[in-house]
């Protein structure tokens, strides 16, 4: 058992002064202010006075990390998920950009064996990010394997077979019957890389899509006569939308005006790649060479490759450039993509039942520790 005393808890919907809470196993059991919650003697007990706990993040799309790419070789998923607790990730989609559909199955195999006594951030389930893009929007994704979506390609694509989440672009043909095809096994259907135009992107809400990858990358820009998959995300109330909270793939002012109108419709998202966490230097991206410097990944024709963007940092950026409160983005990487997935462990919130997966942070909102299944398992320093 693990007693936290003295915390600031964010549940996230509610804010707990000099709150407690209680660890069996890898469960809470008990939360609530520190005199309500008694500490048994057999507990181990963490004074957590001056921290900020919060539920852990969960990252919806992230290419690699740590000089590891999961198109490349998806085997490196575990090691980059053994990284992922120092920015505050507890649980993740590894994401394989258009590639062979053998490639994608053995992500698929990967993510489905657990190595024995793995300590780290929990793989979901893949995100799968293409072929079944526009050619016209394919950013840095390699135009050989885009192909049209057909549902032979998906036959084995079930969260109990490790795919939970498919980016694809809802005007190519037959993409409507794979999206309600992919919907009635449970897996969540986001559109992306794609030239739709608003009517095509409502079919595809009507089809069962209910995501939105990296708003406004890799779609065409936002016309107030046409405003295209873009102005449907926005507008629409059924999709959560990802965003790429850099500065760099999307304007600071265009950042507020997103976060004005969808609120917890946002699902924060890094599209690390494999330089996340690296010096500058040259890396790859799936079977492209990419050029990082101090802020950016890019093709060499300057198209963004990714990002090396951390979660923790997407989060700070989030409130500097909309003034938001640090309680209202935080549901941006726990409640608002654990809901979209439809967890059944109840990730994303603290509350009694609910998985102990979670973070606690400095006043700066700085990672100090993060727990996995009740077990600690980084410290910072």
């Amino acid at each position: 058992m693990l007693y936290i005393k003295n915390a600031h808890i964010l549940t996230p919907v509610r804010s707990i002064l000099d709150g407690a809470l209680l660890i069996d196993g890898e469960k809470i059991v008990a939360l609530g202010p520190l005199e309500q919650v008694a500490c048994p003697v057999e507990a181990a007990v963490l004074d957590a006075h001056g921290l900020i706990l919060t539920p852990g993040w969960v990252e919806l799309q992230i290419n690699g990390g740590f000089g590891l790419d999961f198109t490349a070789d998806p085997s490196t998923i575990w090691t980059v998920a053994a990284g992922l607790p120092q920015y505050g990730v507890t649980a993740f989609l590894p994401t394989v950009i258009t590639s062979p559909l053998e490639n994608i199955a053995r992500a698929q195999q990967t993510v489905l064996n657990r190595p024995h006594d793995f300590v780290g951030a929990t793989p979901l389930g893949l995100h799968v990010e293409g072929p079944f893009l526009n050619p016209q929007k394919k950013g840095a994704h390699n135009p050989t394997y885009l192909r049209p979506p057909d549902l032979e390609a998906i036959r084995e694509w079930t969260p109990a077979q490790g795919v939970r989440l498919v980016t694809l672009a809802p005007e190519l043909p037959d993409a409507l019957q794979v999206i309600r095809a992919l919907v009635a096994r449970g897996v969540v259907v986001s559109a992306g890389h794609t030239a739709a135009t608003y009517e095509q992107a409502i079919a595809g809400l009507d089809a069962g899509i209910r995501y939105g990858t990296h708003l406004f990358n890799a779609q065409p820009a936002l016309h107030h006569r046409d405003p295209g998959l873009i102005g449907a995300l926005l507008t629409d109330r059924r999709p959560v939308v990802g965003m790429i909270v850099d500065g760099i793939h999307i304007h600071p002012a265009v950042v507020d005006m997103a976060w004005r109108l969808l609120g917890e419709r946002l699902s924060l998202v890094t599209d690390a790649m494999e330089a996340m966490g690296m010096p500058t230097g040259r890396y790859r991206l799936g079977d492209f060479e990419v050029t990082v410097d101090a802020t950016s990944a890019r093709l060499a024709d300057g198209t963004l490759a990714g990002s090396i963007l951390t979660l923790d940092a997407a989060l700070r950026n989030l409130m500097r450039f909309t003034g938001c409160t640090f309680q209202d983005a935080l549901k941006t990487v726990t409640l608002t993509p654990a809901r979209l997935l439809g967890l059944d462990d109840r990730r994303g919130q603290l509350a009694p039942g609910c998985v102990a997966d979670m973070v606690l942070l400095d006043g700066s909102y700085r990672v100090v520790k993060t727990i996995i299944g009740g077990r600690i398992v980084y410290e910072n320093g």
